[in-house]
């Protein structure tokens, strides 16, 4: 009996064999996923063959969804605005885990070793860590002032030393947590930083921390080199005595384009892009745009920064070349243009036109167009390459 199994199971490990070497294995650099706000799923897509290889459903509300990846770059973390956070598999295209940890969330960010992944809440408030492999929860920091009053926490970023930066709404505040100790989160507060922080981030050196004040001029700067120097104001002044726009979006922070030494930054309610010597965290300059910028993108050669724009300009991108802070291209890709994503060495730029249905590629040098996706409402564009980049 037993020497005649012997041949059914030789067979049976050959047959896995040959099962295997059919798999074609694939690296994960060259992926990434596109967000389909209205019907709550992703596209898993390519960027060396620009097509779409699957599609995941079953991911609640992505009206303001981001993502941040695994450091190996398999795994995509999706912050949902319904308080969803869900961990997606890339080469399986399946959903690993999905958790509910709020009612309302805003993003989120990974700690430096990748073992972390923080969200930021609006409702009820405060800041929820998950251990990255299970979805477990491993620490809850609520975001209450000193009278115990509540605040929608905004801006949180990833900080070299597993630590996590973010901003108190309502409190006016900016908090520093040190995740060392994951179960026992060593807090720093930083009060009376200005009135109404909307959103904020962080220099690509993990070493300035920079939050929007919605409700007065300026910025709110943190250095983490230099704690104790506190917080200081930055760009102060911006637009006092001059007539206002309405806003009609907040521009995202995390968009701002750093190229060198300055930073290109949206200016709040006008058609205009800062110029921000990083030195001395002054303006070096303005340069007229199309509309009201939300994000401003660079290049990762920092020779370009690409625009787009609120409604009711936002069918249209702006290419500024850097050197001579001009306006060099305006393309128009269509209704709602929302998100622009570099490949990872820039030769291309990948645009999200929601009211189309379609994502667009274009040949950053030629300004041509060399692709196109269909979507359905797209919205954000995320690569995996910013796995390993600080803030992203």
């Amino acid at each position: 009996m037993q020497y005649k199994l012997i041949p059914a199971l030789l067979l049976m490990f050959v047959s896995l064999f040959q099962g295997c070497a059919t798999i074609s294995p694939r690296g994960t650099g060259d992926l990434g996923v596109v967000i389909e706000r209205a019907a709550g799923s992703l596209q898993v897509v390519e960027t060396t063959g620009r097509t779409r290889l699957g599609q995941i459903d079953g991911l609640g509300d992505l009206s303001h969804a981001s993502v941040n990846y695994s450091r190996d770059e398999r795994y995509a973390y999706v912050f949902g605005r319904d308080g969803g956070l869900t961990k997606i598999d890339l080469l399986e295209m399946r959903i690993v885990k999905r958790v509910m940890q709020s009612g309302n969330s805003i993003g989120g960010a990974i700690s430096q070793d990748g073992k972390l992944v923080a969200v930021a809440n609006y409702t009820p408030g405060g800041v929820k860590v998950f251990d990255a492999a299970t979805l477990e929860l491993v620490a809850d920091i609520p975001a209450l002032d000193d009278n115990g009053k509540p605040s929608k926490v905004i801006g949180l970023v990833d900080a070299p030393g597993n630590r996590f930066v973010f901003s108190l709404f309502e409190a006016g505040e900016i908090w520093l947590a040190d995740l060392r100790v994951p179960a026992k989160p060593a807090l720093t507060k930083f009060k009376n930083v200005g009135k109404e922080p909307y959103d904020a981030m962080i220099t690509a050196d993990g070493r300035n921390y920079l939050a929007g004040l919605f409700g007065e001029d300026g910025l709110a700067l943190l250095d983490l080199w230099d704690l104790k120097a506190g917080v200081t104001r930055v760009l102060n002044g911006y637009g006092k005595g001059e007539q206002k726009l309405p806003v009609y979006k907040m521009p995202h922070l995390e968009g701002w384009a750093a190229t060198g030494t300055e930073l290109l930054v949206p200016a709040v309610g006008r058609h205009e892009v800062l110029v921000v010597d990083q030195n001395g965290w002054k303006e070096v300059g303005r340069i007229a745009v199309h509309g009201q910028p939300v994000f401003v993108v660079a290049r990762p050669d920092n020779r370009q920064v690409w625009v787009n724009f609120a409604f009711p300009n936002n069918d249209t991108v702006q290419v500024i070349d850097v050197p001579s802070r001009t306006v060099v291209k305006t393309l128009k890709p269509g209704k709602a243009v929302l998100h622009m994503e570099f490949t990872p060495r820039g030769e291309q730029v990948w645009v999200s036109v929601r009211d189309e249905d379609r994502v667009d590629i274009y040949d950053s040098e030629t300004f041509m167009k060399v692709g196109e996706l269909a979507a359905d409402k797209p919205s954000g564009i995320f690569f995996t390459p910013r796995a390993h980049r600080i803030g992203l």
